[in-house]
């Protein structure tokens, strides 16, 4: 209630809540929104696929369109344009890694196989699936482009070592990029101990090497005798030459620049390579969703994982010093977060001296490299209790045994930032605790509030992926292909820019492949985004609130209608609805009538059935000789013209439900594979 909405076809309102109207026969129920000056319109509960909750950049709010204008419509062929012209940027780039050949690497050989069997633990099903298309992609002869999203701990590290060790044993150098030079380390010291039995040289190129090591390190790399380096931005360094790099592994992508990226974008085109990520930031995962690049999911935690519990706070004292003793009593070491070197050591003597129970050591970024290794070792030797420290931590730091984190001035923090910082803590079996903390007596502005507030409530296990689709909507999707895109999502919204650039994608695709088989493009259809068929006919079809009396309950179930694309969903949400709330009333019955005919017309290309002058309507966008099937099997009971067709209504036939279904049917030309009709975006 009170959401920011919009319809595809007349542009942003205000939901309003659920209400029921008698309009044009019997009453049903409707999403009601309101539209400037007032204006109302009421959209049928089982049209709720044409509406889309508003989200755009920033978190503004919009200016609401007005009800019968050409406003809306100018604003969404503007929007469209320039997704078209995104679609056609991002294929031709696309389609400039498809042309170049690269190396196909060979199938598992048996040490693949041996290392695989050393792995100490059960993998998980999306592992194993992600490992699968890794290595499918890596067989291929086009370079690979894959991103890996999993959670913090939930295994991304194994599936890269595995690609790694399968690109080397083919005779190819792999580097693998790093955003910190703790994290190298961390990475540097998994690769060596689950290595060692086999003959390959695993290096590290970081400040923690000297300059010497560093210099003769790159020598090794030109001349082949280093097979895996890992290293920071250092390895993007022009000296850094490999001789015969076959795959490149990026870890965190979104902790480089922009000079980093366009050096990556060059190497993209020629070696494979699989990013990995937990949050992946908006840009790659837009990329991603719109099918420009390849992705899988992790989402599985590891078996004894248990949900990180989160609290935000004011900043007390006391609640540090709480958090901190009941760490040190179970025997655990806590993080405690402050972002800002200056006043870093400062901080850590306030700590002392409010728990001087505790060991506090320091550790930040513009250390000396050898002072801050030491400082992590011991750390993670459990030399020290607590570490105060920078966000150097972020990414990737592997401490089992530290599962508190307090993170101070958590408010000027990014919310994949917070939540990469929280993922340092619940690696183990044991209860992990994260506190977010504020400045007392310090106004947080509207997205603080909000970052905050999402970070608190995804807190279940795998809520990575949600978290980037937040950032996504709190954030906006970035520079996509140019910061001009902000306006356009502006202007219709983030989920319907999504959606209209998955369909202009595949439109793009379409009309590729059309050309290079040598036919004629054509038009787009009318139905652009693929959406559902409307449909309005005389029936009591909704969900009565003596069968679910909770109205926001309602609204879940209806989203979960309007997703239903098959025949096969409909009767698995009917079983679900019998078994959860009991034997369905009428208006349910007739709410999972017009979802078999909705599947049933968008096979048959029929993009609206209504009742006009008493007699049902059907209109569909290409003859395709679909009225000569029609005459064939029901003669003059249906009338046909041109791009619609009409029989008699409920008035005139008791039957007029199973008629209308078999009168679509006729015009899918008998095809019998009805429950794999699936509605397209």
């Amino acid at each position: 209630m009170g959401d920011y909405i919009v319809h595809i076809d007349h542009g942003i309102g205000i939901f309003r809540g659920l209400t029921r109207l008698a309009l044009n026969g019997p009453e049903r129920e409707f999403l009601l929104i309101e539209y400037d000056r007032g204006d109302k319109l009421y959209v049928p509960v089982h049209q709720i696929d044409r509406l889309s909750r508003y989200g755009a950049p920033g978190g503004k709010a919009p200016a609401l369109h007005r009800l019968g204008t050409a406003d809306w419509a100018q604003v969404k062929e503007r929007t469209r344009k320039a997704v078209e012209d995104i679609a056609d940027e991002l294929l031709e780039l696309y389609a400039a890694r498809e042309i170049v050949s690269g190396h196909a690497f060979s199938p598992d050989n048996p040490w693949q196989h041996e290392l695989e069997a050393s792995f100490p633990y059960v993998e998980t099903e999306d592992q194993l699936h992600a490992i699968d298309a890794v290595k499918a992609d890596m067989e291929r002869a086009k370079p690979m482009d894959r991103l890996v999203v999993g959670d913090v701990g939930y295994g991304k590290t194994e599936v890269a070592l595995r690609a790694a060790f399968k690109a080397v044993t083919d005779g190819k150098q792999v580097g693998v990029l790093v955003p910190t030079t703790v994290l190298a380390q961390q990475h540097f010291n998994t690769f060596k101990e689950r290595l060692a039995p086999f003959p390959i040289n695993v290096e590290m190129l970081s400040r923690f090497r000297s300059t010497k090591e560093q210099d003769e390190i790159v020598e090794k790399i030109k001349s082949g005798g280093v097979d895996i380096v890992i290293g920071t931005h250092r390895l993007l360094s022009g000296d850094v030459q490999f001789k015969d790099l076959g795959l490149l592994i990026i870890d965190e992508e979104q902790r480089f620049g922009v000079v980093h990226k366009e050096r990556l974008k060059q190497l993209r085109q020629e070696v494979d390579v699989l990013t990995l990520t937990a949050t992946p930031i908006p840009r790659t995962l837009y990329l991603s969703l719109s099918g420009a690049r390849d992705m899988s999911t992790i989402e599985t935690p590891p078996e004894d994982r248990l949900p990180i519990r989160t609290y935000v706070a004011e900043y007390d004292e006391r609640l540090v010093r709480d958090a901190i003793l009941r760490e040190l009593d179970r025997g655990g070491q806590v993080f405690f977060v402050h972002n800002r070197v200056r006043g870093i050591n400062i901080v850590a003597d306030q700590l002392r001296k409010l728990v001087p129970e505790a060991n506090v050591a320091v550790g930040q970024g513009q250390m000396a490299e050898d002072q801050l290794e030491q400082v992590m070792v011991e750390f993670a030797a459990g030399l020290h209790d607590v570490l105060v420290c920078t966000t150097i931590i972020e990414s990737g730091i592997d401490i089992p045994n530290a599962n508190t984190l307090v993170v101070n001035h958590a408010d000027k923090f990014g919310l994949a930032q917070l939540y990469q910082l929280r993922g340092r803590v619940g690696r183990s079996a044991a209860r992990a605790y994260a506190y977010f903390l504020y400045e007392k007596n310090h106004p947080l502005s509207a997205e603080a509030h909000e970052r905050l507030q999402s970070i608190a409530e995804a807190s279940e296990l795998g809520a990575g992926f949600q978290i980037a689709m937040r950032d996504l909507e709190i954030r906006g999707a970035g520079e996509i292909l140019g910061a001009q895109q902000h306006g356009h999502i502006s202007a219709v919204g983030f989920d319907l820019y999504c959606r209209l650039l998955a369909s202009a994608i595949d439109m793009a695709r379409a009309a590729k492949r059309k050309q290079d088989e040598g036919a004629p493009a054509g038009k787009p259809g009318a139905n652009l985004l693929g959406l559902a068929p409307t449909i309005d006919l005389p029936l009591q079809a909704h969900i009565p609130e003596d069968y679910v009396p909770e109205s926001a309950l309602r609204l879940k179930l209806y989203r979960r209608l309007a997703d239903i694309a098959t025949y096969a969903q409909v009767d698995e949400i009917e079983r679900e609805l019998k078994d959860r709330f009991g034997a369905p009333p009428d208006q349910v019955g007739n709410l999972l009538y017009l979802l078999r005919l909705r599947v049933a017309a968008m096979q048959a290309r029929v993009s609206a059935i209504a009742i006009e002058d008493g007699r049902i309507v059907l209109k569909f966008d290409k003859a395709d000789g679909v009225g000569a099937r029609l005459r064939a099997k029901f003669n003059d009971r249906v009338k046909i013209a041109v791009d619609r067709a009409w029989l008699s209504g409920p008035d005139g036939d008791v039957k007029w439900r199973e008629h209308l279904m078999d009168v679509i049917e006729a015009m899918t030309a008998g095809e019998k594979n009805r429950t794999d009709a699936v509605l397209p975006g």
